[in-house]
């Protein structure tokens, strides 16, 4: 049997399981969901958060609040987007839409560590895949190339009530160790506030390299990587100064 077969296969018993319809229809109203409230803020022209201008992601959206229509285009898409999940027919538009800003929000909260976003958007961008996966059958033809035409399945496979103990025990896994790795992975964060930044400071070895980039970050609204590097620099003279010897 053929890859791209064997593929078929697999996905028509899970389109045929129960419990993997009801997840979907969930995922894909979870996902609309996320969208709707952050689009309309953006239709109406409102600012979108109320971080200070100084935090990385603040920087971002005080931008991007001024960019005048192109802000509004992006909260059209993201409503339309999650308009057209909620509907049957057109579910696979929506996921192929959804995708791409999704992972642009991704990307963007990964790459200045706001909380805000940092563990909720990568598991949308998880959930997205998983209804592009559903909708596989529809869309493996854009994939394959030239001279495939849709062909719908001759016969459908019965209904399987049985629950995928397997499948919602990967995912569980796969969940949380994403989180995990979130929340674990960085070194420091800028936090949302001045406050937030510093309490997490007292728990460090050197406190007061942590205090220097939440001050960095919150009071001198300097760029992300520069507050990393300075950071890591004074951790790096920390951890090199002999005992005994003073200060500089």
């Amino acid at each position: 049997m053929s890859l791209h077969r064997r593929l078929d296969h697999l996905h028509a018993l899970a389109q045929a399981n129960r419990w993997l319809k009801y997840f979907t229809v969930f995922t894909r109203v979870a996902l609309a969901l996320g969208f709707l409230p952050s689009g309309f803020v953006k239709i109406a022209g409102e600012r979108f958060t109320s971080l200070s201008v100084n935090h990385p992601m603040g920087h971002y959206l005080e931008a991007l609040h001024l960019t005048g229509y192109y802000y509004t285009a992006i909260g059209i898409f993201q409503v339309g987007a999650a308009v057209l999940l909620l509907i049957p027919r057109t579910a696979t538009l929506g996921a192929v839409l959804y995708f791409p800003i999704i992972l642009n929000i991704c990307v963007l909260s990964l790459a200045v560590r706001f909380e805000g976003s940092l563990i909720s958007s990568p598991l949308m961008v998880l959930a997205n895949l998983y209804l592009l996966i559903w909708d596989y059958d529809k869309l493996k033809y854009l994939i394959i190339g030239r001279g495939q035409t849709y062909q719908p399945p001759g016969r459908k496979l019965k209904v399987d009530n049985r629950f995928p103990f397997r499948f919602f025990a990967a995912a569980f896994t796969v969940v949380a160790l994403l989180v995990l790795l979130l929340t674990q992975g960085f070194d420091i964060m800028p936090r949302n506030t001045l406050g937030d930044c510093g309490r997490q400071c007292d728990e460090r070895k050197d406190p007061r390299a942590c205090y220097r980039f939440c001050d960095c970050i919150h009071r001198q609204g300097q760029p992300l990587d520069t507050c990393l590097a300075e950071y890591r620099q004074a951790l790096m003279r920390a951890k090199h100064l002999k005992p005994g010897k003073a200060r500089p």
